[in-house]
């Protein structure tokens, strides 16, 4: 399944300076029965966004109108737990199409690369300066460059690098999962295989 293509995304963000978030409270594991990834942002911090009554809880981010955009903000150590690409799938479909935080646990940040939604990890520091801009100025707006591999934040200006596979990198800027690529590059594996003996 392709996906949009990113290159420059530029969205004011939804803060969540919470550290060790889980894909647990991400995507409870009773949404879990769907194989389709759609349906999934309904549910993203379903037991955080709602009361047993399935009535929003005010206090939480996601239900505050001030806050909005395709950039979730998360703290340190985001994704951790169990290894669900739903998790992914629940950020993506929600409409998040980028995560920040100063750490990502591995699997949870490879399903994000998989789908679409790109996870920028940047010092503790610029993160820091990401939440204080944001609580001054809600809709303060942040640019995510993927070919410069840069972050800024807009009023200020203030900005940093940031890694990323080379391969996924690419796939991203042309909106490519691991099956377009390889039909991509089909006509080069026609080419290699009828030239290889076997």
């Amino acid at each position: 399944m392709a996906y949009d293509k990113f290159n420059i995304l530029k969205s004011s963000a939804v803060p969540l300076p919470i550290e060790n978030v889980d894909t647990d409270q991400i995507i409870p594991a009773r949404f879990l029965k769907a194989t389709e990834r759609k349906g999934f942002g309904d549910n993203l911090f379903r037991d955080w966004r709602y009361n047993q009554d399935d009535t929003p809880k005010e206090q939480f981010v996601l239900n505050n109108p001030i806050y909005k955009g395709k950039i979730l903000v998360g703290g340190k150590n985001f994704g951790s737990g169990s290894s669900r690409e739903h998790a992914a799938w629940a950020v993506y479909d929600y409409g998040f199409r980028c995560v920040i935080s100063s750490f990502f646990a591995d699997i949870f940040r490879n399903n994000c690369l998989n789908v679409g939604v790109l996870p920028v990890q940047v010092s503790p520091e610029f993160l820091d300066s990401i939440f204080k801009a944001i609580e001054k100025k809600p809709n303060t707006e942040l640019e995510v460059d993927l070919s410069l591999q840069k972050i800024t934040i807009v009023d200020t200006e203030e900005n940093e690098n940031f890694v990323i596979n080379a391969y996924k990198k690419e796939n991203m800027l042309n909106g490519f999962d691991d099956i377009d690529y390889l039909l991509n590059i089909k006509k080069d594996i026609e080419a290699f295989a009828a030239n290889t003996p076997l």
